[in-house]
């Protein structure tokens, strides 16, 4: 799955990590975050700590980088 890092005032590329962190149907219930300004960007900051807990694989391209459950 494609990570689509967006910030909160751009919209997401659909079928990415951050459409879904910003869906209604997450278990959250849509954004993620408690004040404007300091939400968005799920897919740059989540991702790497997922990986160290051994919970999905990343790939670490300069751009367009994917993850994978493991």
């Amino acid at each position: 799955m494609d990570l689509g890092s967006a910030d909160e005032n751009k919209p997401a590329k659909d079928g990415t990590l951050e459409a879904w962190a910003r869906a209604d149907d997450n278990p959250v219930g849509g954004w993620y975050g408690l004040r404007k300004g300091y939400r968005g960007r799920f897919a740059m900051y989540v991702p790497p700590l997922l990986e160290h807990l051994g919970l999905v694989e990343l790939e670490h391209n300069p751009r367009n980088n994917r993850i994978r459950a493991r």
